[in-house]
């Protein structure tokens, strides 16, 4: 099974209290539901429903730089050393 580098950013690099983590699997979904396995802190500000795997809408996941939705979602098919990049709504001035 793959293993994917998975960076948090803002509020979820916060809660989870790391930067990053390595996790397995074969598509995006795999690795955001290891995720929130693992920090289930998480779950809340990624899953609008963990159940049905729906993310919120604000939320966007890049694999490699690439936005998952330009992609197949997330089914998106994974490769050994791929990266993830989760980034929560931020606001700044």
């Amino acid at each position: 099974m793959p293993e994917i580098k998975v960076k948090l950013f803002a509020n979820l690099r916060e809660k989870a209290g790391e930067s990053s983590v390595t996790l397995q699997g074969e598509t995006v979904k795999d690795v955001l539901l290891s995720l929130t396995d693992l920090h289930p802190s998480l779950e809340e500000l990624i899953f609008e429903k963990r159940e049905e795997a729906e993310l919120h809408g604000y939320i966007n996941v890049f694999l490699n730089g690439n936005n998952i939705k330009h992609m197949d979602k997330l089914e998106t098919r994974l490769n050994n050393g791929d990266e993830i990049g989760i980034f929560p709504p931020v606001s700044g001035g």
